[in-house]
């Protein structure tokens, strides 16, 4: 990896040595094995492909200034996995051996953990499907984890930088009471009808409203979103929307610098009062907002009219990956070193 250009890496897939797997049958989990292929078999039949059991988990480990690698919330990732996997009746994957798994695939591939400074980090996904197989439909009898790792450039091509929006009426992400809550491919195949429409007219992604009534914003994009005003941060409460591990810690953040934090509804008429806005999740971390466009009451909110964040986002983005670099104090005590 010496003649990597690290800064100008791609969010992309890029081969590593190893990836770890591990197999479900007889009502237990067998031991972990690593693979140097990128490639599965895979049964015809197999519940993953005709009824869309799978989940999965995105992290990532962060070199430090140190030279020690950290990963961040780790734990929260694990429970969200096997959240995830109840929701769509399948096995759990233990706590304790997704964290052999973790830091095993991270020992393995420790050379592709890009170094400090670079703005690359060495992304981690966990993904757990429905090997066995199933004409009928109802769970499989085995299943398959595989946790693999590439390393990876900013989520958005604009780094920190404001991007531009646009509100989608016509297609939804998911329904209430169904899966989004849980981290599964179909919440993704989902948006991309509106991600693409989105992309075709100019905007980086699509903002989602909520499947009933739709009035309220739902997600954005693949991430949460947040609005801040009067000293407060503001994310939405529902129950088609996935809990973001990155909001929830700037959400604490947030209230260790005596901001108040509501998580509630958010009609989408609020847009007009907040002074900044943005998405954020494990891939983009934060993604500031620049405007965001509404097509059926041609609306356009504005965030940042020079392409610069606001000042509170700033201040959180630098706060939260400070934490996951080592260059700030973890007082929150979400850092693990990898040794």
């Amino acid at each position: 990896m010496e003649n990597t250009d690290w800064k100008n890496m791609p969010f992309g897939y890029i081969k590593t040595d190893y990836n770890i797997r591990c197999l479900y049958s007889n009502g237990g989990w067998g031991t972990l094995e690593k693979s140097d292929s990128d490639y599965i078999n895979i049964h015809i039949a197999a519940t993953a492909l005709h009824y869309g059991q799978e989940v999965f988990e995105g992290l990532k480990a962060y070199m430090g200034k140190d030279g020690r690698i950290r990963l961040f919330r780790w734990e929260d990732n694990a429970r969200r996995f096997i959240h995830s996997a109840e929701g769509i009746i399948m096995p759990e994957f233990p706590v304790e051996l997704f964290r052999e798994a973790l830091f095993e695939i991270i020992r393995l591939n420790r050379r592709f953990v890009p170094p400090y400074g670079s703005g690359a980090t060495l992304y981690i996904r966990p993904l757990l499907y429905g090997s066995g197989p199933e004409v009928g439909v109802k769970p499989a009898l085995e299943y398959t984890f595989i946790i693999f790792v590439t390393p990876v450039g900013p989520y958005f091509r604009e780094g920190f930088k404001p991007v531009n929006m646009m509100i989608c009426r016509e297609f939804d992400r998911a329904a209430p009471l169904g899966t989004g809550t849980f981290k599964v491919g179909g919440n993704y195949a989902a948006s991309l009808r509106a991600i693409i429409a989105a992309k075709r007219k100019g905007y980086s992604n699509s903002i989602f409203l909520d499947a009933r009534e739709k009035k309220y914003i739902d997600e954005c994009g693949p991430a949460n979103f947040y609005g801040i005003k009067d000293n407060t941060y503001v994310t939405p409460r529902s129950d088609s929307i996935l809990d973001s591990i990155t909001n929830r810690s700037l959400i604490e953040i947030a209230q260790s610098m005596g901001m108040k934090t509501e998580r509630r509804p958010v009609p989408v008429e609020e847009l007009e009062s907040f002074t900044e806005a943005g998405a954020c999740g494990t891939a983009a971390v934060i993604s500031p907002i620049a405007k965001i466009f509404d097509p059926v009451t041609n609306k356009i909110y504005e965030y940042s009219k020079d392409c610069i964040a606001g000042p509170i986002t700033t201040i959180l983005y630098k706060k939260l990956t400070g934490i996951q670099n080592g260059d700030e104090p973890d007082e929150f005590g979400w850092i693990t070193i990898v040794d």
